[in-house]
């Protein structure tokens, strides 16, 4: 796409030197099938980082012991899982939905 050009990429050499980089206001949340609070009763804010890991194996249990709150999707009965992609739509259009952050 397009796209790319307009993104605002930072590489980090690993976990470490990613959180070390977090400002003292980030709030780090993990989005996972296990999570114990569901999506819709977390009250974003704007310094909000999302974490979400791959999809056969979710995020390394380093990560998953750092992060400030556990986020599932509520899904129906009998379902597991989204794939990646869609839970990352969602989490982050309710994030920025809450936050004021979709544009004018």
């Amino acid at each position: 796409m397009d796209y790319g050009a307009a993104a605002d990429v930072t590489r980090h050499a690993d976990f470490a030197a990613f959180a070390d980089g977090l400002t003292q206001t980030a709030r780090l949340i993990a989005l996972s099938s296990g999570g114990d609070q569901p999506l819709h009763a977390i009250a974003f804010k704007q310094s909000d980082v999302l974490l979400f890991g791959q999809e056969s194996a979710g995020l390394p249990n380093f990560v998953y012991q750092r992060v400030a709150i556990r986020a599932r999707i509520p899904m129906a009965e009998g379902f597991r899982s989204l794939n990646l992609a869609m839970a990352a739509a969602i989490a982050l259009g309710e994030a920025l939905r809450q936050t004021g952050g979709f544009p004018a």
